[in-house]
């Protein structure tokens, strides 16, 4: 069936679960308990789902014995470990809000994030990087050395009464993790499976911040319903079974680990597997080979970094059946190398947002390669999709707009912002994802871009994406971004930030003379800047807000220059 206009409908055939995350994970234990669920190759974890859910139990209980009650929130702020999972789940089976909180954010942010949502409690882990998590909460309360744990009183944290510390070692006011796990006496443990009964799927369960690149993060609220679903739909695309193994080097406070990751593999019964605690290239390569993983996700970056490493040869990937690049757009000659290089041969695009629990598009592994590498696939089960103009009208296949999503993949809200709940999902209930796309007429999306991203140079507009992809196709270009900056002009003027393949080192004349005659005059950059990485978020997303204003600064523009 061909579209006559740029509305499509995901398959209704199969039905939506009715299940809880707790009753999801149940599920798993019951049909798949002996089975690998869960490894942490660096803390040395490697669990069946048996040993999964006397985890969750323990925390869940003890969390109980804490005071905790069902709608309270508690945070989490931790980069990738076996405590994170079992958190996960032991939230929800209790019924607890799990707020996640980006491992880069700093004091300012975290003490906003915290104080938005009320958060009761708050999961830390000691460090991560550059980042001394304990030190900023000592700063950030400095009374916490001097009060009980679990009862704390603080100025500029007034609603949290708990701090759960990860990792060996004690810090005066919190409690440490391994505690908590033996606080429950028979009366909690008694309780849990009163509170699990007791939860109902369409309740909100986790609340995830926006990036917040203009103005304050926004609170996403996503209830069980949302993300088991999501979750089974996006294993179902790519036809996991219990045999599939996932090498998890994505962040869990994002719903790519969370969701794609996690409860995609919980869904199908297979075994979640994580490389370390934040993204290396070495080790998710060294992981894939020695697990024997089947499947690999990652975000564009990551993958450029893995296919980019001076050992990549080396390694034997080919255990590699599938996976996800999402997150930011997909290069196509990236995903080209990923199935010619990794051996990656169904491995498939996912295209969504965390106000949709994430994923709207997915490619199937069965799509023909010209399909996977240019679109990001058709639309998922469930799912209602319209490509609209600016007037609001849903134009016709091919044409330029603004996608809109509607279905049980939209999220409850943002947390206690109704005013910008309504901004973003009309009283039709489609939300409006401020991302430019075109729908074929067979129902492939092909993202070109966000609507704050288009550059309008000279009153014509011009859409980054669709150059970036041109400048991949260069032999020294390894990863580019193309974004917009004030000129006086033209209004604006576009740049190119380009990171080199290793051993190459082409020159402003190169890239433009690549250009000339390829593409129009006009999409040719104007300013091109070779650098060694690009500024990114914790999820490896590029920040072009931060290259524009570096480059607004070299260059002595103001942002008057576009008026």
């Amino acid at each position: 069936m061909r579209l006559i206009e740029a509305y499509t409908r995901g398959d209704t055939a199969q039905p939506l679960l009715r299940l809880t995350v707790h009753g999801l994970l149940q599920q798993a234990v019951n049909q798949h308990g002996a089975r690998d669920a869960l490894i942490v190759r660096h803390q040395g974890i490697r669990w069946s789902y048996h040993d999964l859910a006397r985890a969750v139990d323990d925390l869940a209980a003890g969390l109980l014995a804490l005071g905790l009650q069902k709608g309270d929130r508690i945070g989490i702020w931790s980069p990738n470990r076996v405590e994170w999972v079992v958190t996960q789940f032991a939230t929800a089976r209790i019924g607890l809000i799990l707020v996640n909180i980006n491992p880069a954010y700093r004091l300012a942010e975290l003490e906003f994030a915290l104080n938005k949502v009320q958060a009761k409690a708050l999961i830390v882990a000691p460090s991560f990087k550059t980042s001394d998590y304990i030190g900023m909460l000592q700063s950030l309360a400095p009374e916490l050395a001097g009060q009980m744990p679990g009862q704390l009183q603080l100025a500029r944290l007034p609603h949290l009464r708990c701090i759960i510390r990860l990792g060996p070692g004690e810090t005066p006011g919190m409690q440490p993790y391994d505690a908590v796990l033996r606080l429950a006496g028979p009366a909690q443990r008694s309780r849990l499976d009163l509170v699990a009964a007791s939860l109902d799927p369409d309740e909100p369960i986790n609340i995830q911040f926006t990036s917040g690149t203009t103005g304050l993060p926004k609170g996403a609220m996503l209830t069980h319903y949302n993300i088991v679903n999501n979750g089974y739909f996006v294993a179902q695309k790519m036809k996991f079974t219990p045999q599939d193994r996932l090498c998890i080097p994505v962040p869990l406070y994002h719903c790519f680990g969370m969701v794609l990751s996690n409860l995609a593999c919980v869904s199908h019964g297979a075994c979640m597997v994580f490389p370390g605690e934040g993204f290396d290239a070495r080790e998710v390569l060294e992981t894939v080979q020695a697990e024997r993983c089947t499947a690999l996700h990652g975000v564009p970056t990551m993958f450029i970094a893995e296919l980019g490493h001076p050992d990549f040869s080396r390694y034997d990937l080919s255990s590699l059946r599938t996976g996800i690049m999402a997150g930011a757009p997909c290069p196509i000659e990236v995903m080209k190398q990923v199935v010619r290089d990794m051996g990656m041969r169904e491995v498939t695009i996912a295209y969504g947002m965390t106000e949709t629990s994430p994923v709207s598009f997915q490619s199937g592994v069965d799509d023909p390669l010209e399909r996977r590498v240019a679109t990001v696939g058709r639309i998922h089960p469930h799912v209602e999709v319209k490509i609209i103009g600016e007037r609001g009208e849903t134009l016709r296949p091919g044409e330029k707009g603004e996608l809109c999503t509607r279905g049980y993949s939209v999220m409850r809200g943002y947390w206690d912002e109704p005013e910008k709940t309504a901004e973003a999902i009309d009283a039709a209930g489609w939300m409006h994802t401020g991302d430019l796309a075109v729908l074929d007429e067979a129902g492939y999306c092909n993202i070109v871009g966000r609507v704050k991203d288009m550059v309008i140079r000279g009153g014509e507009n011009l859409f980054p994406r669709e150059i970036e992809e041109y400048l991949y196709r260069h032999p020294a270009v390894q990863d580019v971004q193309v974004f917009g900056i004030p000129d006086a002009k033209y209004g604006e003027e576009l740049c190119a930030w380009i990171v080199p393949k290793p051993g190459q080192h082409p020159s402003e004349a190169d890239i433009r003379a690549f250009c000339q005659g390829q593409i129009a005059h006009q999409k040719i950059p104007r300013h091109i800047r070779f650098v060694d990485a690009f500024p990114v978020t914790a999820t490896g997303k590029a920040q072009k807000f931060i290259m524009r204003k570096t480059m607004m600064d070299e260059l002595g523009l103001k942002e008057a220059a576009t008026a």
